[in-house]
């Protein structure tokens, strides 16, 4: 049965019994990691912020959700798949699509960031931390 499916894909590289274990068994496969395939990041830096770009294709700004927490910019996303139709059998369906990741960057104030989505890519700024100067003060000497 697995060679007819392969002859099926007219020698493609997809292979359906592999597929299906992969899914179904995650951390046994090649591809545990996956989520990283699906939200590549870029991080540049400039004198006054950071910038990161993250690939986020054939999502909707209403599928994004972002947040500050302890720290960490959480990216997460949530795209469900459209109505079925009633007239269409489908064998399999991937449109749905859920994934998240976090992002480690200090103690900044959340409303100094600034997000905007354009053509699949989500572009991040970030001002660095205006370095503290050490308090000096004097010390009298009894």
């Amino acid at each position: 049965m697995k060679h007819e499916i392969m002859q099926r894909n007219n020698g493609s590289d997809y292979d359906f019994f592999d597929e299906a274990m992969n899914e179904l068994f995650p951390f046994f496969g090649y591809r545990h990691n996956r989520t990283h395939n699906y939200m590549r990041t870029d991080v540049k830096e400039n004198e006054r912020e950071y910038v990161m770009e993250v690939e986020l294709p054939g999502m909707d700004k209403k599928d994004i959700g972002l947040n500050v927490s302890d720290g960490y910019l959480n990216i997460s996303v949530q795209k469900s798949e459209k109505e079925q139709d009633e007239k269409e059998k489908y064998i399999r369906r991937e449109r749905s699509y859920s994934c998240s990741r976090s992002y480690y960057i200090g103690d900044v104030n959340k409303e100094d960031i600034k997000a905007k989505y354009e053509n699949g890519i989500l572009r991040i700024s970030i001002p660095k931390e205006t370095p503290k100067e050490p308090a000096s003060s004097t010390i009298t000497i009894e």
